[in-house]
């Protein structure tokens, strides 16, 4: 007689969630938009990241290039105004 094999779903699809957990006055995406407001996320290209391993480095080099980008934007205004 063979033996049923059983049937265990992935564990991507069993239900972990705890019986104490009472979500039944939830409300979906109360707190997003303020955790929107608070975060900027970027996307490192993985050929750089040699150069900016960390968020820290990759805010040092911004805010030493963003006064050239300014003076190339307010140069490109007057240029555009003559």
């Amino acid at each position: 007689m063979k033996r049923r094999a059983r049937s265990r779903a992935p564990a991507a699809d069993r239900d972990t969630l705890q019986s104490e957990y009472d979500f039944s006055r939830a409300v979906r995406g109360a707190t997003a938009s303020r955790y929107a407001r608070g975060t900027n996320i970027v996307v490192v290209d993985p050929k750089v990241l040699d150069v900016f391993p960390d968020g820290a480095s990759v805010n040092e080099a911004l805010r030493a290039l963003a006064p050239v980008i300014r003076r190339g934007r307010r140069g490109a205004r007057r240029r555009k105004s003559a």
